[in-house]
């Protein structure tokens, strides 16, 4: 129960990363608002929390690249349990390609749905958490946007990802006065839905790099999700403006 009687919102909720987070959040205590793009992933998570004896509501379909959408979840959400403690935006989507390959549209896509979606929900978020006397903001970022990754073309990702972890820092300071705190947590190489095909056969290139994981592993949701649920505690009451890498080390290896 170290999350006992705050209230979270958490975006993405419908599957891989931002499902276990709902699950474990409420686990510990939080009622969770949640929300994703995908209806029925949505509604199966809600379904999986009150199952486990949690509370949570969610909203679906969101489009959180949508300012005005974002804004208005966030508001539904602070209203459903009359408060805010606690932002988790796990939400993203991205497309890869080579730097002379990629679309422009691919590009703004992608930093319509890694780095303007965190500020949409910040931003609106903001007035709740300042009303509240202050709260946890926890942003996703990534080792890719800490340094090159060579195993795939991402330099879309990794902008995006490298402005979010600049734009958390900013939070920080102009977020302290009001009892707001702002972190990150990056992860490494995670199996999700989405990367769970490329793992379970990776090609030569990948395969190389998770060799050289000193832990010898990719990471699980859950990896992930035990920092954010830190972050989010009391227990992380002093700690702002920190970026917790989540790889087993990979990034040390330069």
């Amino acid at each position: 129960m170290r999350l006992a009687g705050k209230i979270a919102l958490i975006t993405g909720t419908g599957t891989g990363i931002g499902r276990t987070a709902a699950l474990t959040f409420a686990r510990e205590g939080a009622k969770v608002v949640g929300c994703d793009i995908n209806a029925a992933g949505s509604a199966e998570t809600v379904d999986l929390v009150r199952a486990a004896g949690g509370e949570m509501t969610a909203m679906a379909p969101v489009d959180l690249g949508d300012a005005p959408a974002a804004a208005a979840w966030v508001d539904e959400a602070v209203a459903v349990y009359g408060g805010i403690d606690i932002l988790y935006n796990n939400a993203s989507t991205q497309r890869f390609g080579a730097l002379d390959e990629l679309s422009v549209q691919d590009w703004d896509f992608t930093i319509r749905n890694e780095l303007d979606l965190v500020y949409y929900t910040v931003r609106a978020a903001w007035k709740h958490l300042i009303a509240n006397g202050g709260g946890s903001i926890i942003n996703v970022g990534s080792i890719a946007g800490m340094r090159a990754v060579e195993f795939m073309p991402q330099n879309a990702h990794s902008a995006a990802k490298g402005a979010v972890i600049a734009l958390t820092l900013q939070l920080v300071a102009e977020g302290g006065r009001h009892g707001i705190r702002a972190n990150l947590v990056s992860p490494g190489m995670t199996e999700t839905p989405n990367t769970a095909p490329l793992l379970a056969d990776p090609p030569p290139e990948l395969a190389a790099v998770l060799a050289r994981n000193p832990l010898r592993r990719h990471g699980q949701p859950q990896d992930v999700v035990n920092a954010a649920l830190w972050l989010a505690s009391d227990e992380a009451s002093y700690i702002n403006g920190n970026n917790i890498v989540v790889d087993g080390g990979f990034s040390t290896l330069g």
